[in-house]
């Protein structure tokens, strides 16, 4: 597995998926500063990539979870994703909106999937954990069993480890912080005196930079 996620962040950075940028930090949605940033979303232009991504965690779907019946995105990032995965193993697909849509049926679950079948969430990135959990939610509202959850990548930050760990959900990645990290440093992307800032930055991203 560890072979995997620095393969897969290597992937990642040769697209610029992920960019880090120590010294000139991106602004998140959330309004906290960060020297990294991770678009999973685009390696849906590359197709070698866009590959490989759906058969890993069509992987780890069937060595986790065999008894799968259906697979559920989470919106927007994994809608994509959870299609293709779902398309390969030959399983329905839906998706979970952040909030219901404001006309028509109303639907916070887009697609179909039956009260009492065992769902694996499929999730592009993993952050606080917030949306994603919110999906998992809704789904066991609907009276899905939900089996896990895959993702391609995720922050390992500890308030999303706690979160997942509260509403006893199982995530499994791809690729992580300290992978992506290690490989940024084995091949020139980031110096030796860069790893430190990081490092500090994961510690407490809600208040980095603000000190």
């Amino acid at each position: 597995m560890q072979k995997l996620a620095h393969l897969f962040a290597q992937k990642l950075l040769q697209v610029e998926a992920i960019k880090l940028q120590p010294e000139s930090p991106f602004t998140w949605a959330s309004g906290w500063l960060s020297p990294f940033y991770c678009d999973n979303r685009k390696v849906l232009a590359f197709p070698d990539v866009r590959s490989f991504v759906k058969l890993e965690l069509c992987r780890l779907i069937l060595e986790n979870y065999p008894e799968a019946e259906a697979v559920a995105g989470v919106a927007t990032g994994a809608i994509a994703q959870g299609a293709l995965v779902a398309d390969e193993l030959g399983l329905p697909f839906s998706y979970v909106r952040s909030k219901p849509k404001d006309h028509g049926m109303q639907n916070l679950i887009e697609g179909q999937v039956a009260p009492g079948a065992k769902v694996v969430v499929v999730e592009d990135l993993i952050s606080t954990g917030g949306s994603s959990l919110k999906a998992v939610q809704a789904l066991r509202d609907h009276g899905c069993e939900v089996l896990g959850m895959v993702a391609s990548y995720t922050y390992g930050f500890e308030v999303a480890r706690k979160a997942f760990e509260e509403a006893n959900v199982e995530l499994t990645t791809l690729t992580n912080y300290e992978a992506v990290v290690e490989t940024a440093l084995q091949t020139g992307y980031i110096s030796e005196q860069q790893v430190p800032l990081l490092h500090d930055w994961r510690k407490d991203p809600a208040n980095w930079g603000k000190k």
